[in-house]
């Protein structure tokens, strides 16, 4: 089959919709699919900062990788760019030649819409997934309209993409419910982004290395127990919240130090957070980290600590598990959905004192650690990417049938 991925967010920009599109599309053509991403084209900058050679990269990639011209989208996010609108007639005609069997939109801004309006337009079967709680992030973006009129937007972003596709997919419980909120009356498949299953070899010479290197870049958290968050330093992750859990486990364990490892546009305003609370010799930032080494990190950390209450999944929550590193998470979303419990570590309230605790039981209690590691491992298995993609090209054929029985006059009358 062949299958075209839309998407307004890919490599060298590193995000949860990154990670699902790359992680199917690579696991999609070893299955023997051929698969085209659509993306965005971001710039000399952005690439040199994540050491990334867009050129080279999509030379050696094994599926098809076509870029679209963007413009900065610094009035809400550094991070991010937004297609030129005026490019629609070079993918269309990257679409005419490549000849899609389904289109399967992963964002909703102007590389979605393009996805959407090849679909609609070339009447090909269009699969929607619903990854990110735009209501919910707006809010945290922008700081020139009130929060109703963002949610309101948000809402009717989305909603146009929900209205339009032949299969929704949903990658919690918790999105999929907010489907039918929206009075979307289409059933909704549950889909997580998987996480793959092959990894680099494991290296203790690589990570003694690894190991050095951080005590001299970040000499504050040498020797101490080390509480980890992995991902992308944004306010909307509450991050801030862990600060507040270090000064009361440094109560009972004065040495114990936190590490946060990823970049964002809230890092600096981090920095001077930390250093204002009087955390500076125990608070420690690693920055970007390439991908074949986080493994690395969480073999060094004793905890993986994550507070976000907007994560439509928290992929990393299931990293730190496979690396058998226990968490301790805030049970809001995506996190519910991933943990559904204490499994692989413990699921708090948004309780400063209740986290706190759990994060000391792990830290304490040596024989708690071990059986939540090992459960963690066992429990991180479900979401491996071999046994998720072949329920994602169900979803594709599915879209097929849906898509020819609306052509048909079948339903959707």
């Amino acid at each position: 089959m062949k299958i075209a991925m839309f998407t307004d967010a890919y490599y060298p920009r590193i995000n949860g919709v990154t990670v699902s599109v790359h992680s199917y599309a690579t696991e999609l053509t070893k299955l023997g699919h051929e698969v085209c991403i659509v993306c965005l084209e971001y710039s000399e900058e952005q690439q040199k900062s994540a050491f990334f050679d867009e050129k080279e990269s999509d030379e050696h990639s094994p599926f098809k990788i076509v870029r679209i011209p963007s413009w900065s989208f610094s009035a809400i996010s550094k991070e991010d760019r937004v297609a030129r609108f005026d490019k629609w007639r070079r993918v269309k005609k990257a679409m005419d030649a490549f000849k899609p069997a389904v289109i399967h939109v992963n964002s909703e801004w102007v590389i979605g819409y393009f996805g959407a309006m090849y679909a609609l337009h070339r009447k090909v079967p269009f699969v929607f997934t619903f990854h990110t709680m735009w209501e919910d992030y707006l809010v945290n973006y922008v700081n020139f309209l009130p929060d109703f009129s963002l949610r309101k937007i948000g809402r009717s972003v989305v909603k146009f993409y929900l209205k339009r596709a032949d299969v929704i997919i949903a990658p919690t419980k918790k999105i999929a419910s907010v489907v039918q909120d929206y009075g979307i009356q289409k059933e909704c498949e549950i889909l997580p982004t998987g996480i793959p299953d092959t990894r680099e070899k494991y290296s203790l010479i690589r990570q003694t290395a690894i190991g050095m290197q951080l005590s001299k870049k970040c000499p504050q958290i040498k020797g101490k127990k080390i509480l980890l968050f992995v991902g992308r330093i944004v306010k909307e992750k509450n991050l801030s919240f862990l600060f507040d859990v270090l000064a009361e486990v440094q109560k009972k364990n004065p040495k114990t130090a936190l590490l946060f490892v990823g970049g964002g546009p809230y890092l600096d305003e981090l920095k001077e957070l930390a250093e204002s609370r009087k955390l500076s010799q125990s608070v420690a930032f690693a920055g970007y980290i390439p991908s074949n080494d986080i493994v690395y990190f969480y073999k060094l950390a004793q905890v993986f600590v994550f507070p976000s209450k907007t994560e439509t999944q928290g992929l990393v929550t299931v990293e730190a598990m496979l690396s058998g590193l226990p968490v301790v998470a805030i049970g809001e979303l995506g996190t519910v959905d991933v943990m559904q419990g204490d499994h692989g570590g413990f699921m708090v309230g948004d309780d400063v004192q209740v986290f706190a605790e759990k994060v000391l039981v792990l830290l304490n209690n040596q024989q708690v650690r071990k059986q939540k590691a090992q459960e963690a491992v066992k429990w991180g298995e479900k979401w491996k990417i071999s046994a998720l993609t072949p329920r994602l090209v169900e979803s594709y054929v599915r879209a097929v049938h849906v898509h020819c029985d609306k052509n048909l006059g079948i339903i959707g009358e």
